[in-house]
């Protein structure tokens, strides 16, 4: 069964990403120069604001999805399809768009939960809309503000599968602060995962993961990394 590529969820994802084109592309012009990929040194800037102020630098981008890209959020689904995911935390959900694509994967492996959070009170009310017009609202909690007081508790069983996709500098906490409740081949997938702190906590075997940058949408820093403790 494959919820994904048929209405109603197919055609909300449509518009979504077509509003996220419209919404984010006077923003990516202006970071990346050409309107396509980020280079190091502008990765580097944005951890380097992060570090000064990470929630003033996304307030600032409360209007923008920057969101995954539809292969990215199909291999999202594919990925929580593929372990049978029944429990998935999300590290900046935004508008929704990659949790739709869980939610999604959830819902065809039989149901589950998936734990969101969302620095923006207007961003996770807007995601609700949107699951909730894809009729997946019912799998999803979205929690508003700092991720590392949301997920303090709450996380009652095993997680299969974590999605990283908010300030890059909090990639490692977030992790660290899960870590209790990750189930053994657990997938974590960091998207822009460019900070060398997480990186190097991730690929270092002794940790309890197994690591590799992924091979598609090359640039992005995106991390595929399963849990082997």
């Amino acid at each position: 069964m494959d919820s994904l590529t048929t209405s109603p969820i197919a055609d909300q994802l449509t518009r979504l990403f077509q509003q996220a084109e419209a919404a984010d592309r006077p923003l990516i012009q202006a970071l990346s120069g050409d309107g396509q990929e980020f280079s190091d040194e502008q990765f580097k800037k944005v951890l380097d604001d992060e570090a000064k102020d990470y929630k003033a630098v996304y307030r600032g981008y409360a209007g923008n999805y920057l969101n995954v890209s539809p292969e990215f959020g199909k291999f999202l689904y594919m990925s929580a399809r593929t372990c049978n995911a029944q429990r998935i935390v999300e590290f900046g959900s935004s508008f929704g768009i990659s949790t739709i694509h869980l939610a999604c994967a959830l819902r065809d492996n039989g149901g589950g939960q998936i734990i969101g959070t969302e620095l923006e009170a207007t961003k996770a009310a807007a995601a609700r809309e949107n699951l909730n017009a894809a009729g997946l609202a019912d799998l999803v909690d979205i929690r508003i503000g700092n991720a590392l007081e949301t997920l303090k508790s709450g996380i009652d069983g095993e997680i299969d599968l974590v999605h990283l996709d908010g300030a890059f500098n909090l990639y490692l906490p977030v992790l660290k602060l899960l870590e209790p409740h990750l189930k053994t081949g657990a997938l974590v997938i960091g998207e822009n995962a460019v900070e060398p702190g997480y990186l190097d906590y991730v690929r270092n075997p002794q940790n309890g993961y197994l690591s590799v940058t992924m091979p598609f949408e090359a640039g992005r820093g995106n991390e595929f990394t399963v849990v082997t403790r």
